[in-house]
């Protein structure tokens, strides 16, 4: 019988797995969605084709650690966010949890938009299974929720941390921000370490300096007509071709921006830092690159999209083009994955992840 170190909730494509897979973790997700799903068994992840809500959590494989990523479209600010409008159910529902009654149907029943409650199911697995680690991810809007999650496990026996972490303080070529709850059984629950800074910060008689921000050229390159996927090395990396017009990066193309929305207050970036966060949905066509000039040239690829939220080049995407982009628009991102899992079980993430492109 396969065994596994994970219970990966909301697994999605694979972004917890994949930085789980680097510290010689297994997990098996569960998942619903059938793009996921083919994207995940094309990139060798174990996967429970069901719905996290349906499911008893005890009649799953038993497993160290638990994670997950509820669907955050709700509380999303590129949303509608109908889980303002929802977070007094949540709470609610929390708490009923705790006290040992099921009031999910009731109150999902009162929802704006019944997604929002998905993000009191880990507090259901983890009362349910009692798992050594947690750690969970959403966005900065579930704050609140993560927090009433922590005290609640806080009642029965775990170390907590909630907090917000910047994806580009750990090695992601983006200024991702998204609040976790990391929770223990055997140690002290605390954040990840910075690797990175704006600026870099130098060695001290404390502890090892911090790298500068990964820009976007540092993980794509500047090629004409291919990209480069430097990975974690300053040379060599996979050619592979945009699908797209010749990008032709030289000289004034290092004053491309990436332009993220169509209003006139869209987050631009140049090309020599990082990303914005990556917001696909229904702003898919307005995600581009635009010339010194400030017009558009092409959309972002699928390639560079990927690499960008810190997949590798030839990560097997499966569904429509705009699945695809969904699907890493919602992954956690791989470097961030392994960095909090790492906290959380006391695993040192290897040192090829914490290095980058020079």
């Amino acid at each position: 019988m396969t065994t596994f170190d994970v219970l990966d909730l909301f697994a999605g494509p694979g972004g917890w797995s994949h930085g789980l897979r680097s510290l010689g973790l297994r997990d098996l997700g569960v998942e619903i969605d059938r793009a996921a799903l083919a994207t995940r068994t094309a990139a060798g992840h174990a996967t429970e084709p069901s719905d996290v809500a349906a499911l008893d959590p005890r009649d799953l494989p038993a497993t160290e650690g638990l994670i997950a990523s509820p669907p955050c479209q709700t509380f999303s600010t590129a949303g509608l966010r109908a889980g303002a409008d929802d977070m007094p159910l949540c709470h609610a529902a929390l708490s009923d949890l705790a006290a040992g009654r099921d009031t999910r149907a009731e109150m999902r029943a009162r929802c704006a938009d019944p997604r929002s409650l998905l993000v009191v199911e880990p507090l259901r697995y983890s009362l349910a299974r009692r798992p050594r680690w947690i750690a969970l991810e959403q966005v900065p809007a579930a704050l609140p929720l993560f927090q009433h999650t922590a005290r609640r496990l806080g009642s029965v026996g775990y170390s907590t941390w909630t907090g917000i972490l910047n994806a580009a303080d750990h090695g992601l070529p983006q200024t991702r921000k998204r609040c976790f709850l990391i929770a223990s059984l055997d140690r002290s629950a605390l954040p990840p370490e910075p690797t990175h800074h704006r600026a870099g910060t130098p060695p001290t008689l404390f502890g090892p300096g911090r790298l500068p921000w990964v820009s976007m050229r540092d993980a794509i390159g500047c090629p004409t007509g291919d990209i480069i996927t430097r990975g974690h090395h300053t040379t060599g990396g996979t050619r592979f071709p945009t699908g797209g017009p010749s990008w032709a990066l030289t000289g004034r193309a290092r004053s491309w921006t990436l332009r993220v929305g169509n209003q006139k207050r869209a987050t631009r970036r140049v090309l020599d830092s990082p990303a914005p966060t990556l917001l696909f949905g229904h702003s898919l066509k307005d995600v581009s690159w635009h010339d010194e000039h400030g017009h558009k040239v092409r959309r972002l690829s699928v390639a560079e999209a990927a690499l960008l939220q810190g997949f590798p080049a030839d990560y097997p995407w499966h569904g429509s083009r705009t699945k695809q982009f969904e699907q890493i628009g919602n992954a956690v991102p791989p470097p961030v994955a392994a960095a909090v899992a790492a906290a959380a079980t006391g695993t040192i993430v290897p040192t090829a992840l914490r290095k980058v492109a020079a």
